[in-house]
């Protein structure tokens, strides 16, 4: 079955470049398109959409609130950010809003098919370590005030002692390979923790586990654990 892609950008040129790509796939197709927010909306609730492009700066609505709104939604599709400058607040602001990677617009066509594939195959295409590096420089947007009751409303408390610590190692940004050494564990089991750790807060990906260490205080900018 084809993985079915939406192209929201509001440069005409830029969506035939990327249909062109995407069209001489095998296993993808463009079923939709739009060139702002608001019609990428409007689009969506007509269409049966895996992965979306989303462009970030568009007129009307932009590509993060787009991307915040879509994400609400009950099986929503995967959102990739498509940004024009690497680790910019467009990116950050992308993965808070439920984003499941970004990339950059010149990306080489190979690399943009594998981020395609990753995504509607459940992972995300930034490493935890990038988005590490996009929080530490980008933490101060995030309102210092209100946290402990982030991290109660979070279901923080749900995970055991060592999902946790296997949590705050993620968001460190350390691999499953770099867990299960430094906890003495195997990488299946941490595979497992991980697994455990994203449904009990119902999050997408290795990401959004960064970004709510950030947010609940457990990790703080240019640091390690709280």
């Amino acid at each position: 079955m084809s993985i079915r892609v939406m192209l929201v950008d509001d440069q005409v040129l830029l969506r035939t470049g990327f249909r062109m790509v995407l069209a001489a796939q095998p296993d993808m197709e463009v079923v939709a398109e739009a060139g702002d927010g608001v019609e990428a909306l409007e689009v969506l609730r007509g269409a049966e959409v895996d992965v979306v492009l989303m462009d970030v700066r568009m007129p009307k609505l932009d590509g993060v609130e787009a991307t915040r709104r879509i994400c609400s939604r009950p099986d929503a599709p995967k959102v990739l950010i498509l940004t024009t400058f690497d680790l910019d607040e467009y990116a950050f602001s992308g993965l808070k809003a439920g984003a499941s990677g970004f990339m950059l617009k010149d990306v080489p066509p190979a690399e943009l098919l594998a981020a395609i594939r990753s995504v509607h195959s459940g992972d995300a295409v930034v490493a935890p370590s990038t988005t590490r590096r996009l929080l530490d420089r980008f933490s101060p947007m995030l309102p210092s005030t209100g946290r402990e009751s982030r991290a109660a409303e979070s279901g923080l408390d749900r995970l055991t002692d060592r999902e946790r610590e296997v949590m705050l190692l993620v968001a460190q940004g350390l691999s499953n390979g770099e867990i299960a050494a430094r906890l003495v564990l195997s990488e299946a089991t941490v595979k497992t923790h991980v697994g455990r750790i994203l449904t009990k807060l119902d999050l997408r990906d290795r990401v959004q586990v960064v970004v709510l260490a950030y947010e609940t205080g457990l990790v703080r900018a240019g640091g390690g654990a709280l």
